[in-house]
């Protein structure tokens, strides 16, 4: 069998693990044979998903810690030389909105709460950045090491309501493509970077903005299905295959780029 999208033995940290999104990813590459990291705040769920990828047969090792935190993160980054040596790939996978800093349709700018501004832009821009930045050392010691991190819909095409997770996630695309060429000329061209883009899947975050009480579609959430050409929201399986992918030897020529995975979302121009 052709080993070149494998993850078996790969140490793969990934943040956020615990979130809809984190959580089906991280067990899917359990069950591909990675050995898992699970990177979260809460000692609770991140030992929940440990024992549970373990029940099903997989690796998991559970580090607590904020990745807004740079402390903490460097405590976890001290037991994870000490458990593994090496990383193979970070996924950060961490992130999302809150009501404080999205405009509702009889909002103005300036019911905006800069708090929860602030609160966006460090847990999306900074809890992909330090995690990097404090992990690096575990990934430079393996000379083809992968960091995933994930995008949005919202980066490249800035959408009503969302300021500041908008801000944050084309804040991300950048710091993808800037890394990818940092890395590559200090570290060699075996250290890649790159970001997944996610059209619109049903999670925690926005599930209140995409769906009503009864189930049915809000109005944004009947815009967001129209402006898809697929016609529907996405699955979490359906990230697998370019998480893998960015994860695996299969993309050892590919860096800073930021792979959509939205239905065709896009490239629709509405006409």
């Amino acid at each position: 069998m052709s080993q070149l999208f494998s993850v078996k033995n790969k140490v793969i940290i990934i943040s956020g693990g615990t979130g809809v999104l984190g959580k089906a990813i991280a067990k899917h590459l359990a069950q591909e044979g990675a050995q898992m990291v699970i990177l979260g705040r809460n000692e609770e769920k991140v030992s929940a998903l440990v024992n549970e990828i373990k029940d099903d047969g997989g690796y998991a090792y559970p580090a607590i810690a904020d990745v807004t935190d740079e402390k903490a993160l460097s405590q976890v980054k001290e037991a994870l030389e000490k458990e593994f040596d090496q990383i193979d790939v970070l996924i950060n996978a961490a992130g999302g909105n809150m009501p404080g800093a999205t405009v509702m349709p009889d909002q103005m700018l300036s019911d905006l709460s800069s708090d929860a501004v602030k609160t966006i832009m460090d847990l999306n821009y900074m809890g992909t950045f330090l995690p990097i930045k404090n992990f690096l050392p575990l990934l430079t010691k393996n000379k083809e090491a992968s960091i995933i991190n994930i995008s949005s819909m919202a980066a490249s095409r800035p959408m009503t309501r969302v300021m500041g997770y908008a801000s944050a996630k084309a804040a991300i695309d950048n710091m993808t493509k800037w890394m990818s060429v940092e890395f590559a000329k200090k570290y060699g061209a075996g250290i890649r970077v790159n970001a997944v883009a996610p059209g619109f899947f049903l999670t925690a975050q926005n599930e209140a903005l995409l769906t009503n009480k009864d189930g049915s579609l809000t109005q944004r959430g009947n815009q967001i299905i129209d402006h898809t050409p697929m016609g529907r929201f996405g699955s979490p399986e359906e990230l697998y295959g370019a998480v893998q992918w960015l994860c695996s030897e299969g993309s050892k020529f590919v860096t800073g780029t930021i792979t959509e995975i939205d239905g065709g979302f896009s490239a629709y121009s509405g006409v």
